[in-house]
Order: C-alpha cells, then structure tokens, then sequence
C-alpha cells in the first residue's frame, strides 16, 4: 500500500502496491500493520456500501461529534466520483479547508478520513458504486451536515449536482455552535 499524505494533515490517498504477472494483479486492499505503522485509526467496526445510478448524484458532507466520531476509508469499486473532506479540526492549521480527488474503478485510489473530517462525493459517471471501512458505529443523534454549496468552504465541484437529498440541500449555512458542537 502506498500512503500519500494530503495537503490536510492526518489525511491519506492511498494507492495499491500491485503485484502482477500475465493473470493481473494481487494488492492489499487493508492491512493493520501498515495503518499503525503510520499511527491511523484502523479499528473498522462497519463496511458500508452506496450506489448512485445518476451522474451528478451528491451525497454529503457528513460527519459525526465526538464520542461517536468516525475515521472513514473510501474507495470507489464502479465508475467514478470526486470525493471531498472538509477538515474541521478548530486546532488545525487547515481548520475548514477542504480537498478533493478523483476516485475511480480504475486507479483503485482510496482515501483515508480521519475524525475531525466531514465527507462527500459527487458522481462523475452513472451507476457508481463506494465502498466504505468505518471506525465507529452511525449514531444518529451525534450526526451533523455540512451544506454542499456553503460560502464558508467554498468547494469547487467538477460538475454541477444534479440530484440532491433534502436533507443534503437544507444543512446551516457553518456555525462553529451547531456544527462543532
């Protein structure tokens, strides 16, 4: 596994160390040793799965309080999204700076979130398909959105949504009280 690490502190693309001959190729997907070797979260307690059959389908950006905060690891297993953090880290020197990259079925790129990190993506093909490794239970009551098209972050999208849930389109303009709290 290769680790590059964002221009947000604590936050990783990963890529695969492909081994291959004439039949494809073998890689690791997860390892433990590899996460603390790097000092991440890698105590997965859930796998979740989404599909999006609409190009342009935007689903985020989430995030859980603490206690119940989560480290996500996303990679895209069909077509292909741009996926978002947004670091709200208030210590941090990115505080509310967001980054974003292009995963896809075939650079087979993951990104590692870690807590203090709001998560989105938007689809960039029809029937797209995410693949997630969660750090935490979802807790509902300790969920909070950020707004897709917020002045505060402003995040340049690659593409125009097209479809978005209510409850995506109706998040708070960011308010360190409700959000962070």
């Amino acid at each position: 596994m290769i680790f590059t690490e964002t221009p947000l502190k604590g936050a990783y693309t990963i890529d695969l160390e492909k081994r291959g001959d004439d039949r494809g190729f073998f890689a690791r997907f997860f390892c433990v040793n590899e996460f603390e070797k790097l000092g991440l979260d890698n105590k997965i307690v859930q796998i979740n799965n989404s599909t999006s059959k609409d190009k342009g389908t935007l689903r985020g950006i989430h995030y859980q309080l603490a206690p119940k905060a989560e480290t996500k690891i996303i990679r895209c297993l069909k077509g292909s999204f741009y996926d978002v953090i947004v670091d709200l880290r208030k210590e941090s020197d990115t505080f509310l700076k967001w980054f974003g990259v292009e995963l896809n079925e075939d650079n087979r790129t993951m990104l590692y979130v870690p807590k203090g990190f709001a998560h989105s993506f938007i689809t960039l093909t029809d029937n797209s398909e995410a693949f997630y490794l969660v750090t935490e239970f979802y807790a509902p009551q300790y969920e909070r959105g950020l707004r897709w098209n917020d002045p505060a972050i402003n995040i340049k999208w690659p593409i125009q949504p097209v479809i978005i849930s209510e409850k995506d389109k109706n998040h708070p303009d960011f308010n360190e009280n409700y959000h962070l709290k």
